[in-house]
Protein backbone atom coordinates (compact mmCIF):
# COMPACT_ATOMS: atom_id res chain seq x y z
CA UNK A 1 0.00 0.00 0.00
CA UNK A 2 1.21 3.21 -1.08
CA UNK A 3 1.96 6.15 1.69
CA UNK A 4 -0.04 8.86 0.79
CA UNK A 5 -1.20 9.66 -3.09
CA UNK A 6 -1.45 13.18 -4.03
CA UNK A 7 -4.22 14.27 -5.63
CA UNK A 8 -3.20 16.08 -9.13
CA UNK A 9 -5.94 18.28 -9.61
CA UNK A 10 -4.59 20.91 -6.86
CA UNK A 11 -3.77 24.10 -9.09
CA UNK A 12 -5.65 22.82 -11.94
CA UNK A 13 -9.02 22.07 -10.81
CA UNK A 14 -9.21 24.33 -7.75
CA UNK A 15 -6.50 26.31 -5.95
CA UNK A 16 -3.16 24.70 -4.76
CA UNK A 17 -2.88 27.27 -2.02
CA UNK A 18 -4.70 26.23 1.37
CA UNK A 19 -6.08 29.78 2.00
CA UNK A 20 -7.15 30.07 -1.85
CA UNK A 21 -9.06 26.82 -1.56
CA UNK A 22 -10.68 27.65 1.66
CA UNK A 23 -12.15 30.82 0.75
CA UNK A 24 -13.54 29.14 -2.45
CA UNK A 25 -15.29 26.71 -0.33
CA UNK A 26 -17.06 29.68 1.93
CA UNK A 27 -17.66 31.27 -1.04
CA UNK A 28 -19.68 28.59 -2.70
CA UNK A 29 -21.28 27.21 0.72
CA UNK A 30 -22.34 31.11 1.25
CA UNK A 31 -23.86 30.43 -2.40
CA UNK A 32 -25.67 27.52 -1.55
CA UNK A 33 -27.25 28.91 1.87
CA UNK A 34 -28.47 31.72 -0.49
CA UNK A 35 -30.02 29.89 -3.19
CA UNK A 36 -31.41 27.34 -1.22
CA UNK A 37 -31.63 28.20 2.41
CA UNK A 38 -31.49 25.51 5.53
CA UNK A 39 -31.58 21.65 4.96
CA UNK A 40 -32.77 20.92 7.78
CA UNK A 41 -33.48 17.30 8.15
CA UNK A 42 -32.33 15.26 10.59
CA UNK A 43 -30.71 11.85 9.02
CA UNK A 44 -29.70 10.48 5.52
CA UNK A 45 -28.67 7.10 4.27
CA UNK A 46 -26.45 9.45 1.14
CA UNK A 47 -26.55 11.53 -1.34
CA UNK A 48 -25.31 12.12 -5.19
CA UNK A 49 -22.84 14.58 -5.64
CA UNK A 50 -21.43 16.43 -8.64
CA UNK A 51 -17.68 16.51 -9.21
CA UNK A 52 -16.41 19.26 -11.41
CA UNK A 53 -14.49 22.05 -10.57
CA UNK A 54 -15.55 24.33 -7.21
CA UNK A 55 -15.51 27.15 -10.01
CA UNK A 56 -18.94 25.04 -11.72
CA UNK A 57 -20.71 22.67 -9.45
CA UNK A 58 -19.10 24.23 -6.25
CA UNK A 59 -22.53 25.53 -5.19
CA UNK A 60 -24.22 22.78 -5.98
CA UNK A 61 -21.75 20.13 -4.29
CA UNK A 62 -22.06 22.74 -1.29
CA UNK A 63 -25.65 22.03 -1.11
CA UNK A 64 -24.76 18.32 -0.59
CA UNK A 65 -21.86 18.91 1.59
CA UNK A 66 -23.80 21.76 3.98
CA UNK A 67 -26.70 18.53 4.39
CA UNK A 68 -23.60 16.41 5.39
CA UNK A 69 -22.74 18.69 8.22
CA UNK A 70 -25.82 19.06 9.57
CA UNK A 71 -25.83 14.94 9.60
CA UNK A 72 -22.59 14.55 10.94
CA UNK A 73 -21.54 11.51 10.19
CA UNK A 74 -18.95 8.99 11.65
CA UNK A 75 -18.13 7.70 8.52
CA UNK A 76 -18.90 8.57 5.01
CA UNK A 77 -18.24 6.47 1.89
CA UNK A 78 -17.35 7.74 -1.48
CA UNK A 79 -18.78 5.87 -4.65
CA UNK A 80 -16.15 7.47 -7.30
CA UNK A 81 -15.67 6.03 -11.08
CA UNK A 82 -12.69 6.06 -13.39
CA UNK A 83 -13.48 8.75 -16.23
CA UNK A 84 -10.60 7.13 -18.04
CA UNK A 85 -12.48 3.58 -18.31
CA UNK A 86 -10.76 0.25 -17.85
CA UNK A 87 -12.32 -0.59 -14.45
CA UNK A 88 -14.42 -3.59 -13.87
CA UNK A 89 -16.28 -4.31 -10.77
CA UNK A 90 -15.38 -2.48 -7.57
CA UNK A 91 -12.06 -1.73 -6.07
CA UNK A 92 -10.30 -0.09 -3.47
CA UNK A 93 -7.52 2.51 -4.03
CA UNK A 94 -4.35 0.71 -2.48
CA UNK A 95 -3.68 3.99 -0.60
CA UNK A 96 -3.38 4.85 3.12
CA UNK A 97 -4.47 8.64 2.25
CA UNK A 98 -4.61 11.18 -0.22
CA UNK A 99 -3.32 14.58 0.10
CA UNK A 100 -5.22 18.10 -0.94
CA UNK A 101 -4.08 21.50 -0.07
CA UNK A 102 -5.91 21.31 3.18
CA UNK A 103 -4.15 18.26 4.09
CA UNK A 104 -4.38 14.69 4.47
CA UNK A 105 -7.24 12.65 4.21
CA UNK A 106 -6.33 9.30 5.75
CA UNK A 107 -8.72 6.53 4.41
CA UNK A 108 -10.41 4.17 6.79
CA UNK A 109 -8.37 0.61 6.85
CA UNK A 110 -10.90 -1.37 8.04
CA UNK A 111 -13.00 -0.69 4.91
CA UNK A 112 -13.17 -2.88 1.80
CA UNK A 113 -11.71 -6.10 2.49
CA UNK A 114 -13.95 -7.78 0.19
CA UNK A 115 -13.44 -5.47 -3.10
CA UNK A 116 -9.91 -6.39 -4.62
CA UNK A 117 -7.08 -3.07 -3.95
CA UNK A 118 -6.37 -1.74 -7.44
CA UNK A 119 -2.83 1.09 -7.46
CA UNK A 120 -4.41 4.18 -6.97
CA UNK A 121 -2.16 5.25 -10.73
CA UNK A 122 -5.08 2.75 -11.99
CA UNK A 123 -8.16 4.70 -10.46
CA UNK A 124 -6.90 8.40 -9.81
CA UNK A 125 -9.49 10.30 -10.82
CA UNK A 126 -11.41 13.69 -9.83
CA UNK A 127 -14.40 11.90 -9.32
CA UNK A 128 -13.60 10.66 -5.98
CA UNK A 129 -10.73 13.58 -5.52
CA UNK A 130 -12.99 16.92 -5.92
CA UNK A 131 -15.06 15.63 -3.12
CA UNK A 132 -12.16 15.37 -0.72
CA UNK A 133 -12.16 19.30 0.36
CA UNK A 134 -15.76 19.21 0.58
CA UNK A 135 -15.60 16.36 3.37
CA UNK A 136 -12.77 18.23 4.65
CA UNK A 137 -14.33 21.40 5.63
CA UNK A 138 -18.03 19.74 6.02
CA UNK A 139 -16.85 16.90 8.22
CA UNK A 140 -13.62 16.98 9.43
CA UNK A 141 -13.91 14.31 12.01
CA UNK A 142 -15.36 11.58 9.68
CA UNK A 143 -13.63 9.09 9.21
CA UNK A 144 -13.47 8.96 4.77
CA UNK A 145 -13.69 5.52 2.69
CA UNK A 146 -13.52 5.18 -1.02
CA UNK A 147 -14.62 2.60 -3.12
CA UNK A 148 -14.32 3.11 -7.36
CA UNK A 149 -17.76 1.33 -9.01
CA UNK A 150 -16.94 0.51 -12.69
CA UNK A 151 -19.14 -1.52 -15.35
CA UNK A 152 -20.53 -4.35 -13.90
CA UNK A 153 -23.32 -6.92 -15.01
CA UNK A 154 -26.48 -6.93 -13.14
CA UNK A 155 -25.06 -10.12 -11.17
CA UNK A 156 -21.98 -7.94 -10.33
CA UNK A 157 -23.42 -4.92 -8.86
CA UNK A 158 -25.97 -7.09 -6.97
CA UNK A 159 -22.76 -8.93 -5.15
CA UNK A 160 -21.12 -5.34 -4.99
CA UNK A 161 -24.43 -3.69 -3.23
CA UNK A 162 -24.11 -7.05 -1.00
CA UNK A 163 -21.05 -6.35 0.30
CA UNK A 164 -21.25 -2.98 0.38
CA UNK A 165 -24.78 -2.97 2.53
CA UNK A 166 -22.39 -5.19 4.76
CA UNK A 167 -20.38 -1.88 5.64
CA UNK A 168 -23.55 0.06 6.57
CA UNK A 169 -23.87 0.75 9.92
CA UNK A 170 -25.85 3.74 12.20
CA UNK A 171 -23.19 6.72 11.52
CA UNK A 172 -22.54 6.11 7.93
CA UNK A 173 -23.31 8.02 4.50
CA UNK A 174 -22.82 6.95 1.28
CA UNK A 175 -21.47 9.61 -1.26
CA UNK A 176 -21.69 8.61 -5.17
CA UNK A 177 -20.10 10.92 -7.49
CA UNK A 178 -21.95 12.09 -10.92
CA UNK A 179 -22.45 14.68 -13.05
CA UNK A 180 -25.86 14.97 -15.08
CA UNK A 181 -26.48 15.79 -18.48
CA UNK A 182 -23.30 16.48 -21.02
CA UNK A 183 -24.75 18.53 -23.76
CA UNK A 184 -22.46 19.96 -26.92
CA UNK A 185 -20.53 19.01 -30.00
CA UNK A 186 -17.52 17.91 -27.33
CA UNK A 187 -19.93 15.47 -25.86
CA UNK A 188 -21.47 14.24 -28.98
CA UNK A 189 -24.74 14.68 -27.79
CA UNK A 190 -26.58 17.68 -29.37
CA UNK A 191 -30.40 16.19 -29.43
CA UNK A 192 -31.70 19.57 -29.52
CA UNK A 193 -29.88 23.02 -30.45
CA UNK A 194 -27.95 25.22 -28.50
CA UNK A 195 -30.69 28.16 -28.26
CA UNK A 196 -32.66 29.94 -25.87
CA UNK A 197 -35.01 27.09 -25.62
CA UNK A 198 -31.74 24.88 -24.24
CA UNK A 199 -31.99 25.38 -20.71
CA UNK A 200 -35.33 24.17 -20.74
CA UNK A 201 -34.86 20.97 -22.77
CA UNK A 202 -31.52 20.40 -20.22
CA UNK A 203 -33.98 20.64 -17.43
CA UNK A 204 -36.80 18.30 -18.53
CA UNK A 205 -34.18 15.70 -19.46
CA UNK A 206 -31.88 15.85 -16.23
CA UNK A 207 -35.26 15.78 -14.53
CA UNK A 208 -36.37 12.43 -15.93
CA UNK A 209 -33.25 10.72 -15.05
CA UNK A 210 -33.38 12.65 -11.10
CA UNK A 211 -36.61 11.16 -11.40
CA UNK A 212 -35.52 7.80 -12.41
CA UNK A 213 -33.00 7.95 -9.25
CA UNK A 214 -35.56 9.18 -6.90
CA UNK A 215 -36.96 5.35 -7.73
CA UNK A 216 -34.32 3.64 -5.86
CA UNK A 217 -34.89 1.20 -8.31
CA UNK A 218 -31.90 0.74 -10.51
CA UNK A 219 -33.43 -0.72 -13.36
CA UNK A 220 -35.50 1.52 -14.20
CA UNK A 221 -33.38 4.43 -14.01
CA UNK A 222 -30.94 2.18 -16.02
CA UNK A 223 -34.34 1.86 -18.61
CA UNK A 224 -34.53 5.57 -18.27
CA UNK A 225 -30.90 6.46 -19.17
CA UNK A 226 -30.76 3.82 -21.89
CA UNK A 227 -34.74 5.63 -23.36
CA UNK A 228 -32.88 8.81 -23.37
CA UNK A 229 -29.69 8.33 -24.30
CA UNK A 230 -28.78 10.23 -20.95
CA UNK A 231 -25.28 11.48 -20.43
CA UNK A 232 -24.55 11.49 -17.12
CA UNK A 233 -21.44 9.75 -16.43
CA UNK A 234 -21.93 8.44 -12.87
CA UNK A 235 -24.02 5.85 -13.94
CA UNK A 236 -22.60 3.39 -12.16
CA UNK A 237 -22.14 4.74 -8.62
CA UNK A 238 -25.36 5.97 -8.48
CA UNK A 239 -26.72 3.02 -9.52
CA UNK A 240 -24.42 0.88 -7.28
CA UNK A 241 -26.10 3.24 -4.64
CA UNK A 242 -29.58 2.43 -5.28
CA UNK A 243 -28.60 -1.23 -5.49
CA UNK A 244 -27.39 -0.91 -1.93
CA UNK A 245 -30.17 0.75 -0.88
CA UNK A 246 -32.67 -1.80 -1.80
CA UNK A 247 -30.46 -4.56 0.53
CA UNK A 248 -30.90 -2.04 3.48
CA UNK A 249 -34.45 -1.36 2.94
CA UNK A 250 -35.59 0.98 0.64
CA UNK A 251 -39.61 1.24 0.68
CA UNK A 252 -39.47 4.02 3.45
CA UNK A 253 -36.50 5.65 1.96
CA UNK A 254 -37.70 9.42 -0.66
CA UNK A 255 -34.95 11.33 -2.78
CA UNK A 256 -35.08 14.68 -1.71
CA UNK A 257 -33.48 17.36 -4.68
CA UNK A 258 -30.97 19.67 -2.48
CA UNK A 259 -30.07 21.95 -5.22
CA UNK A 260 -29.70 22.02 -9.67
CA UNK A 261 -27.72 24.09 -11.93
CA UNK A 262 -25.89 23.72 -15.11
CA UNK A 263 -22.51 25.02 -16.29
CA UNK A 264 -24.44 26.91 -19.20
CA UNK A 265 -26.30 29.11 -16.94
CA UNK A 266 -23.15 29.64 -15.35
CA UNK A 267 -20.90 30.69 -18.47
CA UNK A 268 -24.21 32.01 -20.38
CA UNK A 269 -23.12 29.43 -22.96
CA UNK A 270 -24.99 26.92 -23.79
CA UNK A 271 -23.27 25.06 -27.21
CA UNK A 272 -21.38 22.54 -24.49
CA UNK A 273 -23.00 22.43 -20.84
CA UNK A 274 -22.76 20.19 -17.89
CA UNK A 275 -25.59 19.54 -15.58
CA UNK A 276 -24.90 19.28 -11.98
CA UNK A 277 -27.76 18.00 -9.35
CA UNK A 278 -27.17 17.06 -5.32
CA UNK A 279 -29.29 14.71 -4.09
CA UNK A 280 -30.10 13.42 -0.61
CA UNK A 281 -31.82 10.43 0.89
CA UNK A 282 -33.56 10.13 3.20
CA UNK A 283 -36.02 7.49 5.00
CA UNK A 284 -39.52 9.09 5.89
CA UNK A 285 -38.82 9.79 9.66
CA UNK A 286 -36.16 12.07 8.63
CA UNK A 287 -39.51 14.57 7.04
CA UNK A 288 -41.18 14.61 10.28
CA UNK A 289 -41.79 17.84 11.30
CA UNK A 290 -42.12 18.22 15.29
CA UNK A 291 -44.88 19.00 16.89
CA UNK A 292 -44.26 22.28 17.78
CA UNK A 293 -43.56 23.17 13.98
CA UNK A 294 -46.90 21.78 13.40
CA UNK A 295 -48.60 23.88 15.90
CA UNK A 296 -46.96 26.80 13.86
CA UNK A 297 -48.29 26.23 10.79
CA UNK A 298 -51.85 25.41 11.64
CA UNK A 299 -51.68 28.85 13.35
CA UNK A 300 -50.53 30.40 10.45
CA UNK A 301 -53.37 29.05 8.41
CA UNK A 302 -55.53 30.00 10.90
CA UNK A 303 -54.79 33.10 11.44
CA UNK A 304 -54.79 33.64 7.98
CA UNK A 305 -57.83 32.42 7.37
CA UNK A 306 -59.57 34.84 10.47
CA UNK A 307 -58.09 37.71 8.37
CA UNK A 308 -59.53 37.11 5.69
CA UNK A 309 -63.02 36.10 6.65
CA UNK A 310 -63.02 39.76 9.31
CA UNK A 311 -61.55 42.13 7.07
CA UNK A 312 -61.18 40.60 3.41
CA UNK A 313 -57.44 40.85 3.14
CA UNK A 314 -55.81 38.55 1.46
CA UNK A 315 -52.47 38.82 3.61
CA UNK A 316 -50.90 35.48 4.45
CA UNK A 317 -49.30 35.12 7.98
CA UNK A 318 -46.00 33.41 7.72
CA UNK A 319 -45.30 30.58 10.51
CA UNK A 320 -42.51 30.71 12.63
CA UNK A 321 -41.01 28.00 13.99
CA UNK A 322 -37.35 25.96 13.59
CA UNK A 323 -35.36 26.03 10.55
CA UNK A 324 -37.05 22.94 9.23
CA UNK A 325 -40.16 25.13 8.31
CA UNK A 326 -37.47 26.68 5.77
CA UNK A 327 -37.38 23.35 3.59
CA UNK A 328 -39.15 23.55 0.65
CA UNK A 329 -41.91 20.54 0.51
CA UNK A 330 -45.09 19.66 -1.18
CA UNK A 331 -47.78 20.61 0.97
CA UNK A 332 -51.31 20.95 0.73
CA UNK A 333 -53.83 22.35 2.87
CA UNK A 334 -57.64 21.53 3.39
CA UNK A 335 -60.67 23.29 4.99
CA UNK A 336 -63.44 20.71 6.00
CA UNK A 337 -67.04 21.66 7.89
CA UNK A 338 -67.76 18.51 9.16
CA UNK A 339 -67.34 15.69 6.99
CA UNK A 340 -68.12 18.60 3.85
CA UNK A 341 -64.98 19.11 1.85
CA UNK A 342 -64.83 23.29 1.48
CA UNK A 343 -61.53 23.62 -0.24
CA UNK A 344 -58.50 22.02 -1.18
CA UNK A 345 -55.15 23.68 -2.61
CA UNK A 346 -51.57 23.25 -2.74
CA UNK A 347 -48.14 21.88 -4.74
CA UNK A 348 -46.25 18.93 -4.55
CA UNK A 349 -43.12 20.39 -6.04
CA UNK A 350 -42.28 22.41 -2.81
CA UNK A 351 -41.95 26.11 -4.53
CA UNK A 352 -41.12 27.97 -1.20
CA UNK A 353 -40.58 27.38 2.06
CA UNK A 354 -43.31 25.91 4.44
CA UNK A 355 -43.41 28.37 6.36
CA UNK A 356 -44.67 30.59 3.85
CA UNK A 357 -46.63 28.40 1.52
CA UNK A 358 -48.85 26.79 4.19
CA UNK A 359 -50.78 30.93 4.68
CA UNK A 360 -50.86 31.15 0.74
CA UNK A 361 -52.42 27.23 0.30
CA UNK A 362 -54.66 28.33 2.87
CA UNK A 363 -55.91 31.90 1.18
CA UNK A 364 -56.26 30.21 -2.18
CA UNK A 365 -58.37 26.74 -0.62
CA UNK A 366 -60.63 29.39 0.89
CA UNK A 367 -60.72 31.71 -2.07
CA UNK A 368 -59.71 29.60 -5.46
CA UNK A 369 -60.59 26.28 -5.02
CA UNK A 370 -62.84 26.15 -8.23
CA UNK A 371 -64.92 23.39 -7.34
CA UNK A 372 -66.25 25.00 -4.48
CA UNK A 373 -67.94 28.35 -3.41
CA UNK A 374 -65.14 30.77 -1.68
CA UNK A 375 -65.11 28.51 2.05
CA UNK A 376 -64.15 32.12 3.77
CA UNK A 377 -68.04 32.73 2.81
CA UNK A 378 -69.31 30.19 4.67
CA UNK A 379 -70.77 30.61 8.05
CA UNK A 380 -69.56 28.62 10.92
CA UNK A 381 -66.51 27.45 12.11
CA UNK A 382 -63.89 26.07 9.77
CA UNK A 383 -61.48 23.04 10.39
CA UNK A 384 -57.97 22.93 8.85
CA UNK A 385 -55.70 20.40 7.99
CA UNK A 386 -52.56 20.16 6.27
CA UNK A 387 -50.70 17.54 4.43
CA UNK A 388 -46.79 17.64 4.72
CA UNK A 389 -45.56 15.69 1.65
CA UNK A 390 -42.53 13.63 1.54
CA UNK A 391 -40.61 13.73 -2.02
CA UNK A 392 -42.11 12.06 -4.63
CA UNK A 393 -40.70 8.69 -6.00
CA UNK A 394 -41.69 7.01 -9.43
CA UNK A 395 -42.75 3.34 -9.10
CA UNK A 396 -42.39 1.00 -12.01
CA UNK A 397 -46.00 -0.73 -11.60
CA UNK A 398 -48.89 -0.73 -9.64
CA UNK A 399 -47.38 -3.69 -7.31
CA UNK A 400 -45.33 -1.18 -5.45
CA UNK A 401 -48.48 1.03 -3.88
CA UNK A 402 -49.54 0.93 -0.64
CA UNK A 403 -53.29 1.55 -0.49
CA UNK A 404 -53.98 3.92 3.01
CA UNK A 405 -49.83 4.45 3.08
CA UNK A 406 -49.28 6.16 -0.20
CA UNK A 407 -50.61 9.52 -2.10
CA UNK A 408 -50.28 9.10 -5.49
CA UNK A 409 -48.92 11.29 -8.67
CA UNK A 410 -50.06 10.25 -12.67
CA UNK A 411 -48.30 12.19 -15.06
CA UNK A 412 -49.11 11.27 -18.68
CA UNK A 413 -48.60 13.51 -21.56
CA UNK A 414 -50.29 16.83 -20.79
CA UNK A 415 -52.23 15.28 -17.89
CA UNK A 416 -51.27 15.67 -14.04
CA UNK A 417 -53.80 14.07 -11.40
CA UNK A 418 -52.76 14.16 -7.98
CA UNK A 419 -54.70 12.56 -4.73
CA UNK A 420 -53.48 12.87 -1.16
CA UNK A 421 -53.18 9.29 1.02
CA UNK A 422 -56.27 10.13 3.27
CA UNK A 423 -58.77 9.99 0.41
CA UNK A 424 -58.23 6.42 0.24
CA UNK A 425 -59.07 5.87 3.96
CA UNK A 426 -62.03 8.51 3.42
CA UNK A 427 -63.75 6.23 0.89
CA UNK A 428 -62.25 3.14 2.14
CA UNK A 429 -61.24 2.52 -1.47
CA UNK A 430 -58.80 -0.57 -2.96
CA UNK A 431 -55.51 0.83 -4.52
CA UNK A 432 -57.43 -0.18 -8.09
CA UNK A 433 -60.28 1.71 -6.93
CA UNK A 434 -57.86 4.60 -5.70
CA UNK A 435 -55.22 4.44 -9.09
CA UNK A 436 -58.69 4.35 -11.05
CA UNK A 437 -59.87 7.64 -9.53
CA UNK A 438 -55.79 9.10 -9.56
CA UNK A 439 -56.21 8.34 -13.15
CA UNK A 440 -59.89 9.99 -13.36
CA UNK A 441 -58.51 13.04 -11.51
CA UNK A 442 -55.99 13.37 -14.36
CA UNK A 443 -58.57 13.56 -16.77
CA UNK A 444 -58.15 10.22 -18.34
CA UNK A 445 -60.16 6.43 -18.54
CA UNK A 446 -59.81 4.81 -15.11
CA UNK A 447 -56.79 2.42 -16.66
CA UNK A 448 -54.51 5.13 -17.53
CA UNK A 449 -52.13 4.29 -15.02
CA UNK A 450 -51.44 1.02 -16.17
CA UNK A 451 -50.37 3.43 -19.75
CA UNK A 452 -46.95 2.16 -20.38
CA UNK A 453 -46.03 5.81 -21.24
CA UNK A 454 -47.39 6.96 -18.07
CA UNK A 455 -45.46 7.93 -14.74
CA UNK A 456 -46.42 6.74 -11.65
CA UNK A 457 -45.12 8.43 -8.58
CA UNK A 458 -46.34 7.91 -4.42
CA UNK A 459 -45.59 9.95 -1.77
CA UNK A 460 -46.35 9.81 2.21
CA UNK A 461 -48.00 12.81 3.92
CA UNK A 462 -47.60 13.86 7.33
CA UNK A 463 -51.48 15.23 7.99
CA UNK A 464 -51.96 17.69 10.87
CA UNK A 465 -55.77 19.64 12.06
CA UNK A 466 -56.89 22.11 14.10
CA UNK A 467 -60.80 22.00 14.45
CA UNK A 468 -63.15 24.80 14.79
CA UNK A 469 -61.84 27.94 12.97
CA UNK A 470 -64.48 30.27 14.50
CA UNK A 471 -66.81 31.88 11.81
CA UNK A 472 -69.34 34.44 10.93
CA UNK A 473 -72.80 32.97 12.21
Amino acid sequence: MSAVHVSPYAGTWYPENHDDLALLLDERFDMSSRRTGEFAFRDALGFVAPHAGPAYSGAVAAGVYRALAHVQPERVIVIGFPHHGGLRGAAVPDVAAISTPLGEVALDPAFGAAFPRVREERLCDHSVEIQLPFLQKAVPNASIAVLYAGRMSGEDRARAAELLAAEWRPGTVFVASSDFTHYGRNFGFTPFPADSAAPHHLRELDQECIEAAGSLDPRLFAQVLEANRATVCGTDPISLLLETFARLGSDDVYQFSLDYQTSGEITRDYANSVSYAGLAYCRRESFRLAAGDCDALLASASETIRQLRETGRRDPVPASGSAALGACRGVFVSLHQGSDLLGCIGNYAGRGPLAEQVAEMALAAAMDDPRFRPAAQVAGPIDVEVSVLTPLKRISGADRFRVGTHGGLLRLGAHVGLLLPQVAEHYDWTAEQFLGALARKSGLGPRAWNDPKARLFVFEAQVFSRPGLPGRS
